[in-house]
């Protein structure tokens, strides 16, 4: 009699959750992410061609492309856009450098909950925060060895 009625509330279980699962339709998911990432790779296009027009070189003008499209991302994350953005655009979000600052910038602001030190200081350290953080501290420690040597060139 147990087996019955546990089969029975199985099958009402799994009813239920194919009544209330959203499906969706993956031509349609992947033409949104094609259009979603595409539109954020023609922003970033249109912002080097400005910058070179401007005579900026193209190696400058890379970098300071990929910093207004890390800026503008992680702003709109503040800003609670760029879940909207995702949500629509899918994997197309995620693809380009505007999604890696969105997952550092989102788990910063996640800090609030906890308090500005135990939160903000945990949760620095998930998804993306370690490589951040890693290429900081690297890179600050090697800038002070290359000043303390006084410039000197030890690899060439």
């Amino acid at each position: 009699m147990q087996v019955k009625d546990d089969k029975e509330l199985s099958k009402k279980y799994n009813d239920y959750v194919k009544k209330v699962t959203k499906t969706t339709s993956l031509p349609k998911n992947m033409f949104h992410a094609f259009l979603t990432g595409g539109i954020i790779c023609t922003i970033g296009q249109i912002i080097m061609n400005i910058l070179s027009d401007y005579g900026v070189e193209k190696e400058h003008a890379n970098s300071v492309t990929i910093l207004i499209l890390i800026a503008a991302s992680a702003y709109l994350t503040g800003m609670n856009i760029y879940a909207k953005i995702g949500k629509y655009g899918g994997a197309g979000s995620l693809v380009p450098i505007t999604g890696f600052a969105n997952s550092i910038a989102c788990s910063a602001t996640e800090y609030k909950a906890e308090g500005m030190v135990m939160g903000l200081g945990c949760k620095i350290f998930t998804i993306a925060g370690p490589v951040i953080l890693y290429g900081l501290i690297s890179s600050s420690v090697l800038g002070i060895l290359y000043y303390l040597l006084g410039g000197i060139n030890l690899w060439g």
